[in-house]
C-alpha cells in the first residue's frame, strides 16, 4: 500500500489525534462555515474541501469508525516500514486490515458506499461512486450557525452505476447489493436503459450534521449485445438477405426481445433499408412499447455452387437495369 493512499482525517480538522468529541465537533463547524459551497459559489476547490472535511468528520466523530481507522493508521504505517512476507493476513484488535487493497477501499466499507457484495478485494463488483450534498442556498440545515432557510435538508445523495444485460433490463430484474455492512436489494423495473436513474431513498450518503442519509441513485448502462442497439426510444437491428430475396422479396424470420417474428420483404428492398415492426421494441416508460427498426443488408453469398454461378452468369448476360447509367451525366 503507498503511502499516499492513506489520508490524515485529523490533520484535514486540524485537530490532535487525542482531540476529545467536542473539539471535534468545534473544529468540523468552523471549516463547513468556511468551506461549504454556498459560501463559495462555483469554486471547485472548495467543493472538494468541504466534502473531505464532511468524510474526516463522520469518521472521527463516530467513536466505533474512530476505532477502526486509528488501527488502519497503525496497520498503514507498520506495513510502509515493511513487514514479512508484505504484511498478509496481519491482525490488529481483531481486523484484518490486510484484505483491503487501497485505504480507499477500507474507507469505503467503512462508510457503507455503495458496491457489489463479496469481499473488499477481487470479489467486489466495481461501481463509480460520487457524492453531492444536497444542501440548497442558505446553508440549508446548518440552522445553529445563523443562516436562513433552517428547514432544508442538508442530507448527501450517492450515485453509482448498475451495469445490467439487455434481458435483465426488458423484463426488470431485482438486484441485491452490498451498501458496508447493509444488504439490499433494489428493483430494476422494466424498460430500463443506459442513463436511466433510479432513486433508491435513504440509502445515500449519511450526513453527521442532521444524521440523516441521503438517497442512492443508481445509473444504468446497459451491456453490449450482440444484436440489438438504440436509436432514441427505438430499438434497432440489422438483418442480412440474398440478392435473390432483395429483388423478388421474401418471407423471413427475424428476432425481437420476446422471440422471431415473420416478416415480410417488399420486391426492390434496397440495402440500409429499415421495415419497421410497431408494438415490438423497448418497453417505454410511459407504458407500451417501442418500435422496432429492422435494417435490411443485401449480402451476397461468398462460395457459389457451380450451377448457381451459371444462373447468375446467365442472369447479368440478359439484366436490363443499370444502377449506375446516371452517372453518364455527372460533372463538375
Amino acid at each position: 500500500m503507498a503511502a499516499t493512499d492513506f489520508k490524515d482525517y485529523y490533520a484535514i480538522l486540524g485537530v490532535s489525534k487525542t482531540a476529545t468529541q467536542e473539539e471535534i465537533k468545534q473544529a468540523f463547524r468552523k471549516l463547513a462555515r468556511k468551506y461549504h459551497p454556498d459560501v463559495n459559489p462555483g469554486n471547485k476547490q472548495a467543493e472538494a474541501r468541504f466534502k473531505e472535511i464532511n468524510e474526516a468528520y463522520e469518521v472521527v466523530s463516530d467513536p466505533d469508525k474512530r476505532k477502526k481507522y486509528d488501527q488502519f493508521g497503525q496497520y498503514w504505517k507498520q506495513a510502509g516500514q515493511g513487514f514479512p512476507s508484505g504484511g498478509a493476513g496481519v491482525d490488529m484488535g481483531g481486523f484484518d486490515f490486510s484484505q483491503y487493497g487501497n485505504f480507499d477501499e477500507f474507507i469505503n466499507e467503512l462508510l457503507g458506499r455503495f458496491g457489489g457484495g463479496g469481499s473488499p478485494r477481487g470479489g467486489r463488483q466495481s461501481y463509480s461512486y460520487r457524492t453531492s450534498t444536497g444542501a440548497p442556498s442558505g446553508f440549508g440545515g446548518f440552522n445553529d450557525f445563523g443562516f436562513q432557510d433552517p428547514g432544508a435538508s442538508t442530507a448527501q445523495d450517492s450515485e453509482a452505476a448498475i451495469a445490467l444485460t439487455f434481458g435483465e433490463a426488458f423484463g426488470g430484474v431485482q438486484k441485491r447489493f452490498s451498501l458496508g455492512n447493509e444488504t439490499i436489494d433494489v428493483r430494476i423495473p422494466a424498460g430500463a436503459k443506459t442513463g436511466t436513474r433510479l432513486r433508491v431513498r435513504g440509502k445515500g450518503q449519511f450526513n453527521p450534521m442532521t444524521q440523516q442519509r441521503g438517497d442512492l441513485y443508481l445509473k444504468v448502462e446497459l451491456q453490449p449485445h450482440s444484436f440489438f442497439q438504440f436509436e432514441g426510444d427505438n430499438l434497432v437491428c440489422e438483418v442480412a438477405i440474398t440478392p435473390d430475396e432483395a429483388t423478388l422479396g421474401a418471407s423471413i424470420d427475424v428476432p425481437t426481445p420476446e422471440g422471431m417474428v415473420n416478416v415480410k420483404l417488399p420486391a426492390g428492398v434496397r440495402s440500409g433499408q429499415s421495415l419497421r415492426l410497431r408494438g415490438k421494441g423497448w418497453p417505454l416508460a410511459k407504458g407500451g412499447r417501442g418500435d422496432q427498426l429492422v435494417k435490411v443488408a443485401i449480402v451476397p453469398p461468398k462460395d457459389l455452387s457451380q450451377q448457381e454461378r451459371e444462373y447468375y452468369e446467365k442472369i447479368r448476360t440478359i439484366r436490363t437495369y443499370n444502377p449506375r447509367s446516371h452517372l453518364s451525366q455527372v460533372k463538375l
